[in-house]
């Protein structure tokens, strides 16, 4: 039995756009509340959020906005983001997701990547004071005619709505099709610039409709998005999968703080809950966590990294998620295209990323011949259907490179799939470690890490060696309250996992490289070790 699977499904695939999709949750839904926004104490029905998006709408139409203009948006999670998302999509502008941790080189390369003519952003968030890098990188952006800073000019602006007849708006909406291009966001590659990933109305729209229909959204959830609107995680799996079925949209505060998510999951009565596995570690093990009632929570999402099962277990038990579920995908692909059910076996929740969604299809292929390997042989995961991009921005030997000639979108991921078709990731491609010869996955080895009971997180990954290629280092956060050395550890796994698997290089931390999105960042680790070792040797050779 060869690795390749395909999603069947009963459910037909949305043939509309983001706007025509939410007039029609508003016509079924239009009392129920849409959206709650705890730190700007901001709640709206889904008929006052679609009132806020006609104005919206309205007055980038009289700001001379058109079809396909590209409308950055630099925030953090706060209503007017939302709000801007629904208005562009409804007047066919192409929203660009600028990262709320860029600075000034980042966003200047943004701005003018993307062809960006008006910038809607916040004055600061946390250290950045977004006003004064804005005047600084524009001074080299002729293109920006525009930007719009929320804090002081959200009420200016939209204003500007008489200025365009609702006449006017359904004019446009009437000439927009589901295929227009509508978002692009900026991949975070970790070498060279980044890539703007161009996803059209039925990418997302579909993706984020999907992922609530594998989890049974219906108007009665309340779904606690802690992850950033820039990213798909928050916008698509989170906002569009509400829209799309009448749920509520709850946001905790303006970036991902454990105490702030807690209340919110308590005090509004949460049914679903996101989070990258840092997002969910940090809950579990924040001191107040027993002080909160999470009776209410049925399910969730995790997603963004490979989730440890020893923290799975956790959330279903002690976080009341016993219908969670696990989402693979990226960015390049609306995002997701794996999906666990919350009715799997618990075995196959906790251990793999579940089996291809609705309407996607997947093959594991050898990385060097192409050709699909047999079911159980790892190999790179490659996605084809509804959801792959349009294409990288501006960018054709880009899109070329990702995108083959049949429409397979090569992920760079390694990945095996079983008899059953469930989808188990084991790496990137560039992340696993070849250690004299023998095939090193760092999943396999954080997996089993995660069993000792001083073990709170781990990231394991490769360093160079004269003498094997390459050796093994993990990286461990400690439990509170725990000691283990590394020799501990090292004696832990004799016995238990092959001895070339077993790191030879153990460091002991707080905290690991992140991106906004939690995203673990191995390759500053590995920059990171390969530098503190490097000295130590320096300072060895000097004292000698």
């Amino acid at each position: 039995m060869n690795s390749y699977l395909h999603g069947p499904s009963l459910m037909p695939l949305l043939g509309e756009t983001i706007g025509e999709n939410l007039r029609r949750t508003v016509e079924r839904c239009g009392d129920r509340e849409a959206l709650v926004v705890r730190g700007q104490g901001y709640r709206a029905t889904y008929r006052q959020l679609w009132e806020q998006t006609t104005a919206l709408a309205r007055a980038l139409l009289a700001s001379g906005v058109q079809k396909g203009d590209r409308v950055g948006i630099w925030a953090p999670n706060r209503f007017e983001w939302v709000i801007t998302q629904f208005a562009t999509a409804r007047i066919g502008a192409i929203l660009v997701n600028i990262n709320p941790a860029y600075k000034t080189s980042e966003l200047q390369y943004a701005l003018t990547q993307s062809g960006i003519s008006l910038l809607i952003h916040a004055r600061a968030f946390r250290s950045s004071d977004y006003v004064a890098m804005v005047a600084e990188v524009c001074r080299h952006c002729p293109g920006v005619r525009e930007t719009i800073v929320i804090d002081s000019d959200w009420t200016k602006l939209l204003e500007r709505a008489s200025g365009a007849t609702e006449a006017e708006l359904a004019g446009r909406e009437s000439r927009l099709q589901f295929d227009d291009a509508i978002n692009i966001q900026y991949t975070s590659g970790t070498t060279g610039f980044p890539k703007g990933a161009t996803l059209s109305h039925h990418n997302i729209l579909n993706n984020g409709y999907l992922v609530g229909e594998m989890i049974k959204y219906t108007e009665q959830d309340r779904v606690c998005i802690p992850v950033p609107f820039y990213h798909c995680f928050g916008m698509v799996m989170g906002n569009l999968a509400c829209s799309s079925h009448g749920a509520c949209m709850v946001v905790p505060a303006d970036a991902f703080d454990p105490l702030a998510t807690l209340e919110t999951i308590a005090a509004e009565r949460c049914t679903s809950l996101y989070g990258v596995p840092t997002m969910f570690i940090a809950q579990l093990s924040h001191p107040r966590f027993s002080e909160f009632d999470l009776t209410s929570l049925r399910t969730g999402i995790m997603a963004g990294s490979p989730c440890p099962v020893e923290v799975m277990k956790q959330v279903q038990s002690s976080m009341h998620m016993p219908e969670v579920t696990i989402c693979y995908g990226m960015t390049e692909t609306s995002p997701v295209s794996t999906q666990s059910s919350w009715n799997d076996p618990l075995d196959r929740r906790v251990s793999t990323v579940g089996r291809v969604h609705p309407h996607v299809e997947i093959k594991i292929v050898d990385p060097e011949s192409g050709a699909i390997v047999p079911r159980g042989t790892p190999g790179e995961l490659c996605t084809r259907g509804y959801s792959v991009m349009l294409g990288y921005w501006g960018n054709e030997e880009a899109t070329r490179e990702a995108i083959d000639a049949a429409g397979w979108m090569h992920t760079g991921d390694l990945a095996t799939a079983d008899a059953g078709g469930y989808v188990n990731i084991v790496g990137r491609i560039k992340d696993m470690i070849i250690r004299g010869g023998e095939n090193v996955y760092p999943r396999e080895v954080e997996e089993f890490l995660y069993t000792h009971p001083a073990v709170l997180d781990v990231q394991v990954i490769g360093l160079p060696s004269a003498k094997y290629g390459e050796e093994v280092m993990a990286w461990v956060k400690r439990r509170p309250g725990t000691e283990v050395t590394s020799d501990e550890l090292a004696a832990f796994c004799r016995g238990r996992i092959a001895t070339f698997k077993i790191p030879s290089h153990w460091k002991f931390v707080d905290e690991f490289p992140t991106t906004v999105t939690g995203k673990v960042q191995k390759f500053r680790m590995r920059e990171m070790a390969v530098a503190e070792l490097g000295l130590q040797v320096a300072a060895a050779q000097r004292t000698a």
